[in-house]
């Protein structure tokens, strides 16, 4: 019961976080106890234990709370006990290389969180659309021959659009064409983790080998390696390497190279050798597409009503989308029933109507409450950071929730130009589709309110 719960905790946590995310920092954890409303959760060192107390935790609990149980705290602790959690540092292990297991020498490094390619993520089941069809050419080009154009390959856009799937199916097309080809495909995340480890046990060497040995490099998620010097560094000399011997360098980003900060000039510039490509949200016609598709793979064939209002109520997040997808499913299958609209409606909580009593002043303190400022504060003339984007999200939500006009939304934030209301509202529709902190706290708000 306790395996159960957990993994249900994983599956969902998995739909809401990056695959190298949910790969790095939950994938290897598990529920070691569940006493007097103290969860502990077995973690396989520091720095998972690190990231999800401080980065992570409330999430968790807010899962752990969907799935019926609301423990008063949760724990993480090493789990050292010889599990299968529990990894050796040194060792002789096998390493993924495309579909093929090698074995590295003895002493080696092992990494317990190194993951290969998803055999699910291939051309055939990406859904091509206005927003992602340049990505999509360039990356068929690219696996048809690796390492002599668009090279390194730099896609970027918001959280959820299929960046992970498009780059991981170039390296699937590469393997079923040439086998013995050399495959890596790694998180940010995961690269600063091995470059650590490769440091306090002194196996640079190893390192660096393992990386400017492919054939192709797919890193997820660059954007990571911002303010990292030493690793910004060691990528520097990896990216070299490989482009140097015409190997293939896929990068991908939540925004341009040049828009990420602390990112060192040196890799602005060989990011942009390349071709650099923005993919966008897809469109309702794609949307509707995908959903489609995917109920297909469960042998489905989804009324088209209920695929528009799916693809009408969820526009920026193709992962939040088959999340949606999946809830529909298992609990139509639960219930013995057949989906249909009214279903996804409940289940989506679009059938909640706003209460009537909601106004701007809730709104507003409800807003304040969250980021813990005084409503003095986010009504007063501060033009502190941490008070600017909490004023701009309470505009946000007066124009989404209670659809005032912007000389109104101004006037009850004590602002006297309308066009900082519009601003503001702009800046944050645009930033909530690529920042997943600032949907989770928006989403949070709305909870609150409608609670």
């Amino acid at each position: 019961m306790r395996d159960a719960l957990w993994q249900a905790v994983l599956g969902e946590i998995e739909l809401t976080v990056s695959p190298g995310n949910y790969a790095t920092w939950f994938k290897n954890t598990q529920l070691l106890r569940q006493k007097d409303e103290v969860f502990v959760i077995g973690v396989p060192n520091v720095f998972t234990k690190h990231q999800l107390e401080h980065k992570f935790n409330q999430l968790i609990v807010d899962t752990l709370k969907k799935n019926g149980v609301a423990p008063e705290k949760v724990e993480y602790k090493i789990n050292s006990s010889g599990s299968k959690l529990h990894a050796k540092t040194i060792d002789e292990p096998v390493v993924l290389v495309g579909e093929q297991s090698v074995r590295q020498n003895a002493g080696s490094l092992t990494h317990t969180y190194r993951q290969g390619l998803n055999e699910r993520y291939t051309f055939e089941n990406f859904i091509v659309g206005s927003g992602n069809e340049l990505a999509y050419a360039a990356c068929q080009a690219i696996a048809g021959n690796p390492g002599t154009k668009y090279n390194p390959l730099f896609v970027y856009g918001g959280v959820g659009i299929g960046k992970t799937h498009l780059i991981q199916a170039v390296g699937n097309a590469i393997l079923a064409h040439k086998p013995g080809s050399r495959v890596v495909y790694i998180s940010t995340e995961q690269f600063v983790q091995e470059f650590l480890d490769a440091i306090r046990y002194k196996k640079n060497t190893d390192f660096a080998g393992y990386y400017r040995g492919a054939d192709v490099l797919i890193v997820d998620d660059i954007q990571f390696i911002a303010g990292k010097e030493k690793t910004q560094e060691e990528f520097f000399h990896t990216f070299n390497a490989l482009h140097q011997a015409n190997k293939q360098i896929i990068l991908s980003s939540d925004k341009s190279p040049k828009d990420i900060p602390t990112l060192e000039e040196r890799l602005k510039s060989r990011f942009a050798w390349g071709m650099s490509i923005d993919m966008q949200a897809p469109d309702f016609e794609t949307r509707c597409a995908i959903v489609q598709s995917k109920a297909n793979s469960h042998n489905i064939n989804l009324p088209q009503p209920v695929v528009e209002y799916l693809a009408t109520h969820i526009q920026t997040n193709i992962r939040e989308l088959e999340g949606a997808l999946n809830q529909l499913l298992a609990y139509c299958e639960m219930h013995a029933t057949e989906p249909d609209e009214q279903i996804a409606a409940s289940l989506l909580g679009a059938g909640k109507s706003r209460p009537k009593h909601l106004n701007a002043k809730q709104i507003i303190e409800r807003t304040a409450k969250h980021f813990q400022l005084s409503l003095e504060d986010i009504l007063g003339p501060k033009r502190d950071k941490d008070i600017v984007v909490p004023r701009q999200i309470a505009m946000y939500m007066l124009r989404s929730e209670l659809h005032l006009s912007f000389p109104k939304i101004a006037k009850e934030l004590g602002r006297k130009d309308h066009t900082t209301a519009m601003h503001s509202v702009d800046k944050i529709t645009k930033e909530s589709s690529l920042d997943a902190d600032m949907r989770s706290a928006i989403a949070e708000i709305k909870e609150r309110l409608y609670a």
